[in-house]
């Protein structure tokens, strides 16, 4: 793609990727347009009305937004190839790219700075964007989780357009596309089983380290990323020996203290997985010229992800938190963080997808049979269907079924208001899962219950 501001179409717009693609071509100039089968569901959606703000068309996702005005369509892999909008591009002849495609030519035009690992890449890659703006760096980001204080009314929040070369993006590995891209530094978080299997994604990471023409940034904590260090990797860690490794370490409820080369860091998130996200971004910030002391002045003031350990409710006494844990290693910090945080919580999960629910299943029960508590209960909603071909020959009482054997306690409700209008004596709920925007609104609702109830019973 040119610099020449041209109008583009994207298929999918409500998607987290394919949202920062838009948002960030039209904060560049370009007209941009787009559908999805979601505003089709729901009119009001609220990011429809953000995409709105941003002078950005939406049309229904039915083709008729497509005409030959229109230089380049840009769709969504959840976007079947079957669909009206692609019959309708290829039918006009207007240029067609996957977002995975589209994203990297983009890449190849800034210096870019990939962040990558099977959990955590959203939080760290808007953390990196976040303090690259504070410390002065201005840099262009385009990621999937929504940065609080990057959001406005006319934007999510996964998507920055600064004056600088710099270019942060969230490098998943989910599409394979990672194996693409060139960038001129890169972190590898961590490794585990969420999209494939661990060894499909170890070489993916292995061939992202070998584009890269800067520094790595690798966790040494991780010992399945040891093959991937080499004497030019920077590593990272909190137990493990390393370049960049975090002393005194105090995990608070909510927040975390440490301290690296006796400089004292505050970061205004909690639990160990937050850390390790935070101390790559830190290392590269320190090895661009950034002074530590720097750093460490701006570090408390980022408030996060939408949908990462997102409080709802904290009186004291009550708390809800919505989280976009999905996979079985974001499950486990999730729960090791609520560990520190309540002696007794409901955690109410809705899994994310047939086909991810049946890869991961083994390593779903084993997280939950190891985390949950005597004094835990876990509730489990319907799998979360996107659309699309999976066959649904899993359910959510076949990881119940297992769990309850292990003695745990465990439940499958089918109806959210069944729970809303059930609320089981917990002081604390916590309801994660991914992709499912009404999860956040199930959590308010949620937390107006809680404080229902506990009124009645005074």
């Amino acid at each position: 793609m040119n610099n020449d501001k041209s109008r583009i179409f994207f298929s999918g717009i409500a998607g987290s990727g394919v949202s920062a693609l838009a948002c960030f071509m039209a904060d560049q100039g370009h007209n941009v347009a787009g559908s999805d089968r979601a505003f089709d569901l729901d009119p009001d959606h609220p990011l429809r009305q953000t995409f709105q703000s941003a002078g950005i068309t939406i049309f229904p996702q039915d083709g008729s937004g497509l005409d030959q005005s229109f230089s380049l369509a840009v769709f969504s892999t959840a976007v079947e190839a079957d669909r009206p909008e692609v019959v309708r591009a290829k039918a006009l002849g207007v240029e067609i790219k996957t977002r995975p495609e589209f994203l990297t030519e983009i890449t190849g035009q800034y210096r870019t700075i990939a962040v990558s690992g099977t959990s955590g890449k959203s939080t760290a890659s808007g953390l990196l964007a976040f303090l690259m703006s504070k410390t002065g760096l201005s840099p262009n980001f385009i990621g999937g989780g929504r940065v609080k204080q990057f959001r406005t009314s006319s934007r999510p929040g996964n998507s920055l357009s600064g004056n600088s070369e710099y270019l942060v993006i969230e490098a998943c590995e989910s599409d394979g596309s990672i194996v693409n891209y060139r960038p001129r530094h890169s972190i590898i978080l961590n490794l585990a089983l969420d999209h494939h299997s661990v060894d499909v994604t170890a070489k993916m990471f292995e061939t992202l380290e070998k584009n890269t023409s800067g520094k790595v940034f690798i966790n040494a904590d991780d010992n399945g990323l040891a093959p991937v260090i080499n004497n030019d990797t920077v590593t990272f860690s909190i137990n493990s020996p390393s370049m960049y490794k975090a002393a005194d370490i105090r995990y608070a409820p909510f927040s975390t203290t440490f301290r690296l080369d006796n400089t004292a860091f505050t970061l205004s998130l909690p639990g160990a997985h937050n850390l390790y996200n935070a101390l790559p971004c830190i290392a590269l910030l320190a090895e661009l010229g950034i002074p530590l002391k720097d750093i460490a002045a701006v570090l408390p003031a980022f408030q996060g992800i939408d949908r990462r350990f997102d409080i709802h409710l904290n009186d004291g006494k009550l708390l809800v938190i919505d989280d976009y844990a999905h996979n079985p290693h974001k499950i486990s910090s999730l729960m090791e963080t609520m560990k520190r945080t309540r002696p007794k919580v409901c955690y109410i999960f809705q899994p994310h997808g047939f086909a991810p629910t049946r890869m991961m299943k083994k390593e779903y029960i084993q997280a939950f049979k190891q985390h949950l508590r005597d004094t835990d209960h876990l509730i489990l909603l319907p799998i979360y269907y996107a659309g699309g071909t999976a066959g649904k020959d899993i359910s959510s009482h076949d990881l119940a079924g297992e769990i309850k054997n292990a003695g745990k306690s465990v439940e499958v409700i089918e109806e959210r208001k069944t729970i809303l209008n059930g609320i089981n004596g917990h002081d604390t709920y916590v309801i994660f899962g991914a992709r499912d925007e009404s999860l956040s609104v199930f959590a308010e609702e949620m937390a107006g219950a809680v404080q229902k109830q506990d009124r009645n019973d005074r």
